[in-house]
């Protein structure tokens, strides 16, 4: 038996070991240049690293875009509920900013009015725009009673603030009272112009508007003149601020002249009023 065939396998592998322990050698060293068999290997196995390091790329993008995903979404609900609570806020001045001069009207009544009062507040209203027939939260317990005068402070001239006639209470209960408007086509007010103290009769219409008429065809009236309540007929107390002329018509037969009047009262905008129950002692 020859010497390469009682000792091949082992010789082979003795070869193979020698071989690796020569290539980790060479390789363990700083080298300007790869072997045939590691370029060739190099060019098989790159694509392959190339293909698995963008599928790790892409899962791991993916993992980031979805925890980016979850932080805008927390952020965005952080800034909605932070928009909600500013525009909240922002109400609040508004409406602060828009009643100041109402309050500031209100409390200068307050301290000058001649009559006892009830400070009301409106919990309901008719079918719409105009508060021609509203509710208010007080009633016989506080005083209030049918035919009693409802007024709101409004500034006749500069800085001087009077009772501004709203209407009447035609119903009472026991915590709420029913008013009819000067607006209102069924309420009648009996009248004097300021300026001239010529007399008539207004009412209010469908539409808001209030009209009406003089009892003298010839009486002196123009537009610009005020109108307080006259007190005849003891329906309303004397001297209520209604508002001004803005309108004067003469009617073509020369039997009537008729006047329109703008109230100092917003009745698309009512929610507080005062009631007068009697004149201060």
């Amino acid at each position: 038996m020859s010497i390469f065939k009682k000792y091949g396998g082992r010789m082979i592998v003795a070869a193979v070991t020698i071989i690796l322990i020569i290539i980790i050698g060479i390789t363990a060293g700083g080298r300007s240049k790869v072997t045939f068999v590691e370029n060739i290997v190099g060019k098989l196995i790159t694509p392959i690293q190339g293909f698995i390091y963008d599928i790790g790329e892409s899962v791991s993008g993916t993992f980031n875009s979805i925890t980016n995903l979850s932080d805008i979404k927390r952020q965005n609900a952080k800034l909605e509920e932070e928009i909600t609570k500013l525009k909240k806020e922002n109400r609040t001045y508004e409406d602060i900013i828009m009643r100041k001069e109402y309050l500031r009207k209100e409390a200068i009544l307050k301290d000058t009015i001649e009559y006892n009062y009830v400070e009301s507040e409106i919990i309901g209203k008719d079918p719409g725009n105009w508060f021609d027939k509203f509710i208010i939260d007080k009633g016989a317990k506080a005083g209030i009673k049918k035919g009693d005068a409802v007024v709101q402070a409004v500034e006749v001239e500069d800085e001087i603030i009077e009772e501004g006639l709203v209407g009447k209470v035609i119903e009472v209960g026991d915590d709420w009272a029913k008013v009819i408007s000067i607006i209102d086509e069924g309420n009648k007010v009996s009248y004097k112009v300021l300026r001239t103290q010529d007399g008539g009769i207004i009412a209010g219409s469908i539409n808001g508007e209030i009209t009406g008429y003089l009892f003298d065809n010839k009486a002196e009236v123009v537009k610009g003149y005020k109108v307080v309540t006259s007190g005849l007929g003891g329906v309303y107390i004397k001297d209520l601020y209604i508002g001004e002329i803005v309108d004067v018509t003469k009617n073509d037969d020369d039997l009537m002249k008729t006047i329109k009047l703008k109230s100092a009262i917003d009745f698309k905008r009512l929610n507080k009023v005062f009631v007068i129950t009697d004149k201060k002692e």
